[in-house]
């Protein structure tokens, strides 16, 4: 099927036609822009003064509503993880419903009304997860084998076992230790059945510090015969030959591994002095999320948008009456 190629008149009619329609959108745009521009100037008194307005209602507001996070980084010892969740929960649930008799009488928290949330999360830390437990790093191989590491690492039920969190207080003042962290604290290592468990672990972590320490004694008996041998024999100008048998590397190696293991066990009752083990709080944190603090800059542009927007559709109100 042939088709008339398109004459010179007619692409040239074509040509003019873009150019009109080209004309017309520019003008339209330009039309628009100034009748903008002139609603702003002949509104300009009205759009200061609500401006001004929303400065001021905004500054206000911030005073308000502003807030401070308490930064709480714990360890829960023991298998204590779900335990520490389901307390702070369970405090977090009872500021929701407002029940300020169980937060001061049970709990201790001084001004209870001050405290808006409380909440626990994970500090990410697949590396403390894994050092010295070989089986958690065998459990993150095994799993990565099958999903993304990266939703492994995040995975809710891995992550509650990680080594260190954040227990995270949401006040709307200033608070302190005394009044809010402590009393709070305390709750959460209130456990007959972890306190009980507790004083098992640290009697097995002190037998092991003692069992290690008459090894690395024998050890070191060992070393100093050793030693006092290669002396005796050097003075008497005696050679002393050891073949590949000797096991001096691995007594020594053996003696390094101890020394070690005697070091992480003291760290460890140092953790273990509580249940959910404080290890640094960070006191009243300006909180500067989502729109705190901001207001001041969002009410004066909302409040002209608003204005704008009732012009707008007054001036249409009126078009349609008219018609």
């Amino acid at each position: 099927m042939s088709t008339t190629p398109q004459s010179s008149s007619e692409k040239e009619i074509d040509l003019f036609e873009m150019k009109d329609n080209l004309g017309n959108l520019t003008s339209g745009v330009t039309k628009r822009a100034v009748q903008f521009i002139s609603f702003f100037i002949n509104n300009r008194k009205k759009i200061i003064l609500l401006f001004v307005i929303g400065i001021v209602l905004g500054v206000g507001a911030d005073y308000l509503t502003k807030s401070y996070t308490t930064q709480v980084i714990v360890t829960p010892n023991f298998g204590s993880n779900d335990y520490l969740y389901s307390k702070v929960d369970l405090i977090n649930s009872k500021i929701v419903q407002g029940d300020t008799v169980f937060l001061k009488n049970v709990v201790g928290i001084k001004e209870p009304k001050k405290v808006a949330e409380v909440t626990v999360k994970p500090i990410t830390d697949i590396y403390r997860f894994i050092e010295n437990r070989p089986n958690n790093f065998e459990l993150i191989r095994l799993m990565s084998e099958d999903a993304d590491i990266k939703k492994i690492i995040e995975d809710k039920v891995t992550s509650k076992n990680y080594p260190y969190h954040e227990i995270l207080i949401i006040t709307s003042k200033p608070t302190t230790q005394d009044k809010v962290v402590t009393p709070i604290l305390n709750f959460v290592n209130q456990s007959d059945y972890f306190k009980r468990l507790q004083v098992i672990n640290i009697q097995n972590v002190k037998n092991k510090i003692q069992a290690n320490d008459l090894i690395i004694k024998q050890i070191d008996g060992v070393l100093n015969g050793f030693s006092n041998e290669v002396n005796g024999n050097q003075k008497s100008d005696k050679l002393v030959y050891f073949n590949e048998n000797t096991q001096l590397n691995d007594i020594i190696k053996s003696k390094n591994d101890l020394v070690i293991e005697q070091g992480n066990h003291k760290i460890e009752l140092v953790n273990f002095e509580k249940i959910i083990k404080e290890i640094n709080t960070s006191l009243n944190l300006k909180n500067t999320s989502g729109l705190n603090g901001k207001l001041k800059f969002v009410f004066p542009f909302l409040f002209v948008l608003i204005f704008t927007i009732f012009r707008f559709f007054k001036k249409i109100y009126k078009l349609q009456a008219k018609i």
